[in-house]
């Protein structure tokens, strides 16, 4: 029996129930399993019973676990209703104690294929009200009058079947009778529990597509796949060695800047209620750590992650007369991770100012990646400025970025960079004496904080047009000059 073809078609969510199954096979093991003998119930010989407390003593010595895992995890088996109580069966809990209990049979499995109808249910309370001659429980009176008015037109069948089933049960003996009776109204205590127990087969809504079942493949997907395998094949493969290398120095690079394996400084906000340590590592601080610039060296996305790396970066490319290539890429940053209602809006606005001919902030990118660019442009969506956002990042990446690292920008920025000192805890035994404990800063505030300084960014654009006029006016301004005697 598999998950795939029995259980996920109707319970797609609950792929645990193969473990779950599992288990239950090995306690039904004849020799490594649960101790099972003949037990008498009132006046019946029931076969294959067993105690709470061998189950119990079985899960904690076949997976190792302390006694309170061990009951939990029994509670859990029979909620589930792959073992059930023979003398109190309304309670699906696991007794550590010599109360008696049976394996359910594997048809009645919650992972079966067949969903617990309506049809299967009306039979079942028919069947017993035959029995008990008319003495049912308050639920299941409702449930069988709700069921006569929900299924009328075929009720006959209904009772049909209930009395067929009924005295092919009165030619078995007593035991299988007992057995057989106990199996089915546990399976119903479980899918059709009574009100106030908890339905643990209840996942909401069943999903119109189920993630588990075995699809044919279409021509186009066995395309894709051999595509897939040709780019493999033409890939250059990498020795073990030279990747093991590359994980050992990231790991060694990066491991002073791990709070986990090297700690942080000053402190541990959580530990000592000193509250510098987000202070000095604001998204937008005066005057960032030394660990935080020395970390914008190891590569270009470290800087650009960092939203004090990219202002200092920008700083920068300002200098250089190039401070649109990375407002373009935070345009385009915003355009796939702002509102989705406004992406028409912002993609206009990021063409006219950074792509249009004669553009105030114009880019500078091949012209295939623009028309690449200006037919997306026709249908925008978050992503249609790809293409030219990662032509700008790896032209970022590979000039301006090494001479970022030799600037005196970065040098002076590195230079100023603080060096916390590492703080011990502070702590009193006397109650009064407590500080009483800081939340962290709200990201409410760091993004109004961030808006703001962005704002301010802006509003000291350099623009390219003004920048030429001043040069052409210098140059004239020398051409006049009479010269020198």
């Amino acid at each position: 029996m598999t998950i795939r073809h029995q259980g996920q078609q109707y319970r797609p969510r609950m792929a645990f129930l193969q473990k779950i199954e599992a288990l239950v096979k090995d306690m039904q093991n004849p020799e490594t399993g649960v101790r099972m003998q003949n037990q008498r119930v009132l006046v019946t010989t029931v076969p294959h019973a067993m105690t709470g407390g061998d189950v119990l003593q079985w899960i904690i010595q076949r997976l190792w676990i302390s006694n309170l895992e061990a009951q939990n995890l029994g509670n859990f088996i029979v909620k589930y209703g792959y073992i059930y109580p023979l003398q109190d069966p309304k309670n699906l809990v696991l007794k550590p104690d010599g109360s008696l209990y049976r394996f359910q049979t594997p048809y009645f499995w919650p992972t079966q294929q067949w969903p617990a109808e309506d049809t299967d249910y009306a039979i079942y309370l028919a069947k017993r009200n035959i029995k008990k001659k008319g003495i049912l429980e308050e639920y299941e009176k409702e449930n069988y009058d709700f069921l006569n008015k929900k299924i009328n037109y075929k009720w006959d069948f209904v009772i049909m079947q209930a009395k067929e089933q009924y005295r092919t049960g009165k030619e078995r003996n007593k035991a299988d009778r007992y057995a057989l009776d106990g199996q089915e109204k546990a399976y119903w205590l479980v899918h059709r529990c009574p009100p106030g127990m908890n339905n643990v087969l209840d996942y909401g809504l069943d999903r119109v597509t189920n993630p588990n079942e075995v699809k044919k493949q279409t021509i186009t997907a066995v395309r894709k796949e051999i595509m897939y395998y040709q780019q493999a094949l033409m890939r250059s493969t990498v020795k073990s060695s030279v990747s093991l290398g590359g994980i050992v120095k990231y790991s060694e690079q990066f491991l002073s800047n791990d709070a986990i394996m090297s700690g942080c400084l000053p402190s541990n906000p959580w530990i000592t209620d000193d509250t510098q340590f987000w202070d000095l590592n604001a998204k937008l601080v005066e005057i960032p750590t030394k660990m935080r610039v020395e970390r914008w060296a190891f590569n270009f996305s470290e800087l650009i992650r960092d939203p004090k790396g990219r202002q200092s970066f920008q700083y920068f490319l300002k200098k250089e007369f190039s401070g649109e290539n990375l407002g373009f890429w935070e345009a385009c940053e915003d355009l796939k991770y702002g509102d989705q209602s406004k992406v028409k809006e912002k993609a206009e606005e990021i063409y006219k100012l950074f792509l249009a001919p004669g553009a105030r902030r114009w880019i500078n990118i091949d012209g295939k990646t623009m028309d690449i660019t200006v037919k997306g442009l026709r249908h925008p969506h978050r992503y249609v400025l790809d293409a030219a956002q990662t032509h700008i990042y790896m032209l970022m990446k590979k000039d301006s970025y090494a001479r970022y690292l030799k600037s005196p920008i970065y040098k002076e920025m590195l230079a100023k960079a603080i060096e916390p000192q590492e703080t011990t805890k502070r702590s009193s035994t006397l109650p009064f004496m407590r500080r009483h404990l800081r939340s962290s800063p709200s990201p409410v505030v760091l993004r109004q904080l961030e808006e703001e300084a962005k704002a301010r960014e802006a509003a000291n654009t350099v623009d390219i047009t003004q920048v030429m006029s001043k040069l052409d006016r210098r140059s004239q301004l020398k051409k006049e000059l009479p010269p020198p005697k």
